[in-house]
């Protein structure tokens, strides 16, 4: 095996690009034009393939970083021979013999020009530009129309590959005559998408091919500085710290998370990953930790806020800053406008002054004929969530629609839901309950729900109002069952499990759901499309000081007895320490709620959506049941099946029900 570097590859010249997202960690192994990076400048967005396949031993760049055509993305272990690594040594080599490549570019090719009728007009041709190899990429948006007064500049239209998406803009100012192109169509390097009208003529136009054909030595001019100067501007660094934000990281699809702790204080000197809020959803805690080290300047939320991911938590002054890009010193030849740009003083960062995303967004007006801008991971993230990104309010170089702008357009609209459920459970809607003061009757006391209590009480009265319930009684005769789980109780102590009856619900529940797939199911939100799981994961209720808890056993149906037994006790002791991870309360398919150890013969369970059935379990108790000939006393368990009749027909809920009552009563049934 060999390592090599693997580098950001031609960029169509654009220097300094922002990383928005990596997409491999150290170890990964992946193959040739899997994407390494995703790059976003105000252009375009695009993903850096792999030219290689191999095991990734380092990534060398993270979320946030520029980069430049050349510089490094990951160490990268080859896969293949000592013979490979021979000729990629050879390949190595073979550059440093060849002369180094001339820094002049070639003028850019100019659109045609055509003599107008009109006088002191042109009309000039309008080509895509360079795609960086790409060809056939589909029009998806079409942003002017013909008539219409175009600005250079001003987006045309909007390209969209597997790769990236790109706007192209106009290379001049002027008016649109005719457009050549709608969406759907495909377009490559050098196709003409229009025409324009365009002021100049003769003279004009005379002078505009002489600056073309000046611009290879005006960029010359201004060229890349020497290599000894440039090697010493890329390693310098600022000696400011940079101020940085620090937002909400993603949390496996949760939002509005309550802050129930702050850590820090504005002056604190952090340390990377020390924690700076504590979150509680309905099901977990989390710490978020500091992504950086430095001097918390600003904390821009408190106690009892609610947050999502990509919210502004605060700003921090992180020591050393970036390195400086590696400037070019402009040339006399340049010109004075280019020194007094440079010498202009940077505009003082003022986010504290900025309103926020979403009060922003509660004014914005929805755009109807105008072009979205948006990268594919903007564009991805929401149709995931359902956004129509005409209605965001953009915040981005040119009214880019960035992510952060989704997210405040998806809390601003879960906001107002919020409010007109609250009317709605007021008159419109639901009757709402009636307050009344219930201290004219004897002494009370008013106490505020915990919060794990209150999100477990929404989620239940969301699924009791969407599901239609319905519950299926049946009783399982496990007295055999019990007899053997009391003879293996000392083996199973000695492998360090302790063998309740929930080992033996949990097995058999799995068993039931592969025999019955259609209980292994979720009903998507348009009520008409069912998803198929080819997994078993069982959820177990777990009653807390704090409320119901739920941890999910993972491929149940793959494990023992011994190995469910041991991980049911594992995942309640986290439950009840209120340590479990996300991951540990997610992903269930079925729900198994015993209240065998407390009493009662039968209760109807809430169906833990989008689970589509749950088992509840009561007391076990001898009765006696007549065996053909005569009464003899059996250990009889009950079991209320609830499933949501929309994904289930009760004829199903019948056999699901009675096949869970033969395989307790003889496990023998496991081994068919």
């Amino acid at each position: 095996m060999s390592s090599e570097i693997i580098k950001v590859p031609d960029i169509g010249g654009s220097e300094a690009v922002e990383i928005i997202e990596v997409a491999v960690s150290e170890g990964d192994v992946i193959e040739p034009e899997d994407t390494l990076i995703t790059l976003e400048s105000d252009k375009a967005s695009m993903d850096v393939p792999s030219p290689k396949g191999g095991k990734v031993v380092r990534v060398l760049v993270k979320e946030g970083d520029t980069v430049s055509e050349g510089d490094d993305i990951v160490e990268l272990e080859l896969e293949g021979s000592a013979d490979d690594s021979d000729a990629a040594d050879e390949a190595e080599a073979a550059p440093a013999q060849e002369p180094a490549p001339s820094t002049e570019k070639p003028a850019p090719e100019k659109p045609a020009a055509q003599a107008s009728a009109g006088g002191g007009k042109r009309t000039v041709d309008i080509k895509v530009p360079d795609l960086g190899g790409a060809s056939d990429v589909e029009v998806i948006e079409v942003a002017v129309s013909e008539g219409d007064d175009v600005a250079e500049e001003d987006a045309l239209i909007t390209l969209e590959s597997d790769k990236a998406s790109m706007d192209v803009p106009s290379p001049y100012s002027g008016k649109l005559v005719t457009l050549t192109v709608k969406e759907g169509d495909t377009v490559s390097e050098g196709d003409v998408i229009g025409t324009m009208e365009i002021a100049g003529e003769g003279a004009d136009e005379s002078g505009a091919d002489e600056a073309a054909d000046n611009e290879p030595e005006r960029e010359a001019a201004t060229g890349p500085v020497a290599e000894g100067e440039a090697g010493a501007t890329e390693e310098a660094v600022s000696d400011t710290p940079e101020r940085r934000e620090i937002r909400v990281p993603d949390l496996s699809g949760a939002s509005d998370v309550p802050v129930i702790e702050i850590a820090v204080s504005a002056g604190d000197e952090l340390e990377e990953e020390d924690a700076l809020i504590t979150l509680e959803s309905d099901k977990a805690s989390m710490d978020v930790p500091s992504p950086y080290k430095g001097k918390l300047i600003e904390l821009a939320v408190k106690e009892g806020d609610t947050v999502s991911p990509g919210d502004l938590i605060g700003y921090m002054e992180v020591a050393g800053g970036k390195p400086r890009a590696a400037r070019p010193e402009p040339s006399s030849a340049s010109g004075s406008s280019t020194s007094s740009e440079a010498s202009k003083p940077a505009a003082p960062e003022t986010p504290a002054e900025t309103p926020s995303p979403e009060a922003e967004m509660a004014q914005h007006q929805p755009r109807s004929d105008k072009l979205v801008h948006a990268g594919p991971a903007v564009r991805m993230l929401a149709r995931e969530l359902g956004v129509d990104l005409a209605q965001v309010k953009p915040s981005g170089p040119k009214e880019r629609v960035l992510k952060e702008d989704v997210h405040a357009y998806v809390k601003q609209v879960m906001a107002g839901q919020s409010q007109a459920s609250t009317a709605a459970a007021g008159g419109a809607g639901i009757p709402a309950v009636p307050d009344q003061d219930f201290s004219q009757f004897g002494a009370v006391e008013e106490k505020p729900m915990g919060r794990l209590m209150k999100m477990g009480a929404t989620n239940l009265h969301r699924s009791w109002l969407n599901v239609p319930h319905v519950t299926q009684f049946d009783e399982a005769d496990i007295t055999e069952l019990e007899a053997f789980r009391k003879s293996m109780k000392a083996e199973a102590e000695a492998q360090g499990a302790k063998l309740t009856p929930l080992p033996f619900l949990i097995k058999a529940c799995a068993f039931a759901l592969r025999k019955f797939p259609q209980f292994n199911v979720s009903l998507k939100s348009d009520g008409e499309t069912l998803v198929w799981k080819d997994y078993v994961h069982i959820g177990i209720a777990v009653d807390t000081p704090d409320g119901l808890m739920v941890p999910v056993i993972r491929d149940a149906d793959r494990k023992s007895l011994i190995e469910l037994a041991k991980e049911s006790v594992e995942l309640a002791g986290k439950a009840q320490s209120k340590k479990l991870k996300r991951e540990e309360m997610t992903g269930g398919c079925f729900t198994i709620s015993s209240l065998g150890s407390i009493g009662g013969t039968a209760f109807t369970p809430i169906v833990n959506t989008p689970e589509v059935a749950i088992l509840g379990v009561s007391r076990a108790q001898m009765k006696p049941v007549w065996n053909g000939s005569d009464f003899e006393p059996r250990l009889m368990m009950p079991l209320s099946l609830s499933y949501d009749h929309r994904a289930v027909n009760g004829a199903d809920a019948a056999r699901f029900a009675a096949f869970l009552t033969q395989v307790l009563g003889d496990l023998r049934r496991l081994l068919m």
